[in-house]
């Protein structure tokens, strides 16, 4: 079944099987410092007859974090434990990214190493609370980022690709989406600085064109991708220019030649069929809240390459298996996505 998914293709200088994708998802099951561990690794490996796992969300820097046990990419202690995932994935004939999420304004000091206020482009309170050890919490005000500190939030991105790709990963996603600090910059009820970073779409493009950049720059194009939520309300955004922003941002990063773009799409086919014609590579496509049979609709259309699939993948490990024989899949759990041990992480069933 589903034809379209099975033929080889390469996401950038990575090939991948198929075309289907593990979407990252945060699942919160790191060690406290934001190690992996060997149960991470286990986790990923069962998945890796997907095309391309796209990882969990993980922090460039202290500031980066934004939930409880989330893994981060900047120690050396990260690196080796990433180590264990990649090497598991690898020997199991996967292919993984790790994904960079700097969560911005969307964090609690309780949650974080340094237990600081959290950072944004303009001190605006999103109106959400976050889980912390203590239980849930408002999210309190965020400090502005002043330009130098964008400049050395940039050079985070930057070293945490580096790690990454130490620790065996096959290339990045950068994640400009889902209301965290990329985002934060994109969208005008979020930013409303009035120069260099904010104001023109120019400007509150530059900074996700400068991540992107010296990204690019340190592991190669080929090794970064990069993801965008257009129309996206996840964590109090309320983007007023949707249909004018993304083509500015996807046409400011189309020259950069990266590995492939990451949309996770909320219905606006329109915006979704300009976005394509814009992007010159690869385009994964997470049409959220659809069918399978409507997503690899897309792949036959061309409107994507490849699809990213989230919570079915998450249970179940032998998704590919059980597309092309038509097997029923599993249905997630939705209690034991965050937090806890191996129970609905590693032990759903296989054929």
């Amino acid at each position: 079944m589903y034809d379209a998914l099975w033929s080889p293709t390469t996401v950038g200088g990575t090939e991948v099987a198929n075309r289907l994708a593990m979407a990252p998802m945060t699942r919160d099951r790191s060690t406290p410092e934001g190690v992996p561990t060997e149960l991470n690794a286990l986790y990923y490996a069962q998945r890796a007859s997907t095309g391309l796992i796209i990882t969990e969300g993980t922090q460039p820097s202290d500031d980066g974090q934004g939930y409880l046990l989330t893994p981060g990419i900047y120690t050396d202690a990260h690196i080796a434990g990433w180590r264990q995932v990649t090497s598991a994935v690898h020997a199991a004939g996967g292919k993984i990214v790790i994904q960079l999420m700097h969560v911005g304004r969307v964090s609690h000091p309780d949650n974080t190493p340094h237990r600081r206020q959290p950072v944004a482009p303009s001190a605006i309170t999103p109106a959400a609370s976050m889980f912390t050890a203590s239980g849930m919490q408002q999210i309190p005000q965020p400090r502005e980022l002043s330009g130098r500190e964008i400049s050395q939030t940039v050079d985070d991105f930057r070293e945490a690709a580096a790690a990454a790709i130490a620790a065996g990963a096959d290339g990045v996603e950068i994640h400009g989406a889902n209301g965290y600090l990329i985002h934060q910059f994109l969208s005008d009820n979020t930013n409303h600085r009035t120069h260099t970073y904010g104001g023109s779409l120019d400007n509150r493009i530059r900074f996700a064109v400068e991540v992107a950049t010296a990204v690019a720059d340190d592991i190669g194009a080929d090794r970064t991708g990069f993801r965008i939520s257009p129309g996206n309300t996840l964590n109090d955004i309320a983007e007023s220019d949707t249909r004018e922003l993304y083509p500015a941002l996807v046409g400011a990063l189309a020259p950069l030649g990266l590995a492939y773009l990451h949309v996770m799409h909320f219905g606006d086919d329109a915006l979704l069929t300009g976005l394509r014609d814009l992007w010159p590579t690869t385009l994964i496509l997470n049409r959220a809240g659809t069918d399978i049979a409507t997503r690899v609709a897309d792949v036959d259309s061309g409107v994507a390459d490849v699809i990213s699939v989230g919570s079915l993948t998450l249970a179940n490990p032998d998704l590919v298996a059980r597309l092309r024989s038509g097997a029923p899949l599993t249905e997630p759990d939705p209690s034991t996505f965050y937090g806890g041990g191996e129970v609905g992480y590693t032990d759903y069933p296989t054929l």
